[in-house]
């Protein structure tokens, strides 16, 4: 274990298997009239409960009449309307496995970085910061039944989005030798073959890299889901 007292950042997948991160999120991830962008905030409350910030795409009517009947809803709002795109807030009971990652990030004093993001397989992508020392104790207290899969670490650094945790590593590589070789210069100097030249695999491969890799980026920048 390294002894450095430095911020770090830990990007980690929630492999929820469709679901949510709370009882209400599964009622949320179950309608097919609704699309689930970003959760923008998560807070923990002293009565063991939560706050739920969701962006939604899709219908509200449905999911207004589930919220109504749902024995861990204590309240919620609907904010922010435009067309297909709407805001929800919803106070909760406590429900896991929210309840329990919620317990870990304050028990060793770390900052969730929201906005959390959904992949296109509905994972949760959750960065969140603190000493170095803390996270690996934190991480290592993750219950097994929970699916958590490290995506990227690094020294944190506040004026920083993360804009590049969300892509792998093998995507990372190959966006920066694309940029490195000027593939995105005017006019254009490297192509996906002297790309792949570089790197050591097909054309193709590197096209799928990109393509993905700035899929990401643009989705992020302008806040929509990949």
């Amino acid at each position: 274990m390294i002894g450095s007292k430095m911020m770090r950042y830990l990007t980690l997948k929630l492999v929820l298997d469709g679901k949510g991160i709370h009882p209400v999120g599964d009622v949320i991830a179950a309608r097919p009239d609704v699309q689930r962008d970003q959760l923008l905030h998560v807070n923990s409350l002293f009565s063991g409960g939560g706050v739920l910030l969701y962006r939604l795409r899709g219908s509200s009517k449905g999911l207004v009449e589930e919220l109504d009947a749902h024995e861990s809803v204590l309240a919620y709002d609907i904010l922010d309307v435009q067309d297909d795109l709407f805001h929800i807030y919803i106070h909760v009971e406590a429900g896991e496995p929210a309840g329990t990652l919620m317990y870990v990030v304050e028990k060793y004093a770390l900052i969730i970085n929201t906005p959390l993001t959904y992949t296109d397989s509905n994972d949760i992508l959750a960065t969140v910061v603190g000493k170095q020392e803390m996270i690996q104790r934190a991480f290592r207290e993750l219950p097994k039944q929970i699916d958590v899969r490290v995506e990227q670490t690094g020294e944190y650094a506040p004026d920083s989005d993360h804009l590049f945790s969300g892509l792998t590593d093998r995507q990372h590589e190959v966006l920066e030798t694309a940029v490195k070789q000027g593939h995105y210069q005017i006019p254009r100097r490297s192509t996906h073959a002297d790309i792949a030249e570089r790197l050591g695999c097909a054309p193709s491969t590197v096209d799928e890299h990109l393509r993905k890799a700035e899929c990401h980026l643009f989705s992020t920048l302008f806040g929509h889901r990949e």
